[in-house]
């Protein structure tokens, strides 16, 4: 049975590695890898980039783009609110810098209608219970849960309340961490629809932290749980590897520029970087095959024209005695 996860009720089932998405796009073994391009705050508070974002990924033909929504007077501690920062709009606190960046019901108003126009999933990763109840209003996939938060039960509590998939990050987490969260949930509801996407939390990420064989560990520890890969190193190899090492999904921070102003840029994908990782993904996965040894028909002539055959290469050699 493949758990049915929609919005408007909770809903369980049986963990049997893969999800059925509201939409109907199934994620799990034998699927397809999901791939997300992680807007996050790229859009820098601008509706007219986070546009172009979404275009340049309906362009890749990424199957969803996300964001992050945070209540930054929660999310920011008290004794960062003052401190002066030079941005965009001047030299301003991090406080209002933090909120300059976060959009608001208008914004994700024309999100949603704009995804849905041009044919994208969309989601967020929510920081805070506040922002969980804000976007209720919207009719979302899924909620991620970064990995800052993988502690944070409160917010954990509040996502399992809407019956909606969670998408766990496990970026500077112990197995003892992920464990205690993983029994938090289970309490809830041992089936709850869950995906779990291994990461580490450097930004960029150098190669020989990757640590990739952990989707394997995370695969063989959680059967029956989609498991992914959330990156954020530079460059695509390793994103493409982790498919081939079996990440159900993927997640790329995504830019327009990797030189424009912003904490993220740096360690994010521009667009045809997207182009080429998407590429690339799915001739892994078209490669990948089914495993059975065959004969292609392509194969048919060389076949013909330069195997030897075995009788005739001995017929006239005198027998060993």
């Amino acid at each position: 049975m493949i758990i049915e996860a929609k919005s408007d009720k909770y809903l369980s089932g049986t963990r049997n590695g893969s999800i059925t998405l509201q939409n109907g796009r199934v994620i799990g073994k034998g699927q397809p890898s999901y791939i997300i391009a992680e807007i996050g705050i790229n859009h820098n508070g601008s509706l007219e980039i986070c546009k172009k974002l979404i275009d340049e990924a309906v362009a890749a033909k990424a199957d969803a783009v996300k964001f992050q929504k945070r209540t930054p007077e929660i999310c920011v501690p008290r004794d960062q609110w003052e401190i002066m920062r030079d941005t965009p709009w001047g030299r301003i606190t991090y406080i209002d810098y933090k909120r300059k960046t976060e959009f608001g019901i208008a914004e994700y108003a024309t999100i949603d209608q704009y995804c849905k126009k041009v044919g994208i999933d969309w989601f967020v990763s929510a920081w805070d219970a506040p922002s969980v109840d804000f976007m209720e209003q919207f009719d979302t996939i899924l909620y991620k849960l970064a990995s800052a938060s993988l502690t944070d039960f409160a917010l954990i509590q509040r996502i399992l309340e809407t019956g909606k998939p969670l998408m766990l990050s496990t970026g500077m987490s112990t197995m003892k961490e992920i464990e205690t969260t993983m029994d938090y949930i289970n309490a809830f509801d041992e089936n709850y629809p869950l995906f779990i996407a291994h990461s580490t939390s450097a930004y960029p990420c150098p190669p020989q932290e990757l640590n990739l064989k952990m989707i394997q560990t995370l695969e063989n520890k959680y059967p029956g749980i989609p498991i992914g890969y959330s990156g954020h190193e530079t460059g695509l190899a390793t994103t493409v590897g982790a498919v081939a090492m079996g990440a159900t999904f993927v997640e790329r921070h995504f830019t327009l520029d990797r030189a424009m102003w912003g904490s993220d840029h740096a360690a994010s994908v521009e667009p045809q970087g997207l182009q080429r990782l998407v590429r690339d993904i799915r001739d892994v996965e078209t490669a990948a095959g089914d495993g059975e040894k065959r004969v292609y028909e392509s194969e048919l002539a060389p076949m013909k024209r330069l195997r030897v055959n075995i009788s005739d290469e001995y017929k006239e050699k005198p027998s060993v005695k």
